[in-house]
């Protein structure tokens, strides 16, 4: 393994990380809520009444960010070693853990955690074994 280092970039990774954080504080602050995107989608697809507006915005922030971002800057290229598939199932992997563990890696991640949650602190050391796990078992056996 070798690092990259031309893309080593950990200002654009730490102002990344604080927004993300920022963005996770405000909407716990301000409206109760999780900063947990499968269950903001969820509750968009299960709507309530009164419960529309904040996860539409939220949903639409993450879509309008990175396009107002490649207005001002250079989007890097996309690569994914993988084929149709392969995304398929991981997705499905993906949603399925997603629903079983109650969350996902935003939810658990970083509300979780940064709340001392032991439920999400758990959830979060599953994900990332499975994940180790995964990329061992899909690069090298």
């Amino acid at each position: 393994m070798s690092i990259d280092w031309n893309a080593f970039t950990p200002l654009a990774a730490l102002t990344g990380g604080l927004l993300i954080g920022l963005a996770a504080a405000l909407l716990i602050i301000f409206n109760g809520r999780i900063a947990g995107i499968s269950g903001i989608l969820g509750g968009l697809l299960k709507p309530h009444t009164g419960d529309i507006a904040w996860r539409f915005a939220f949903i639409a922030g993450l879509i309008a960010a990175p396009v107002i971002y490649a207005m001002v800057f250079t989007l890097p290229a996309v690569s994914i070693e993988a084929d149709t598939l392969t995304l398929i199932i991981a997705g499905l992997l993906v949603g399925l853990g997603t629903r079983y563990g109650s969350g996902c890696t935003s939810g658990h991640g970083v509300c979780g955690i940064s709340r001392l949650s032991p439920r999400s602190m758990i959830a979060t050391l599953i994900f990332m074994a499975a994940g180790f796990m995964m990329v061992y078992l899909v690069r090298h056996i």
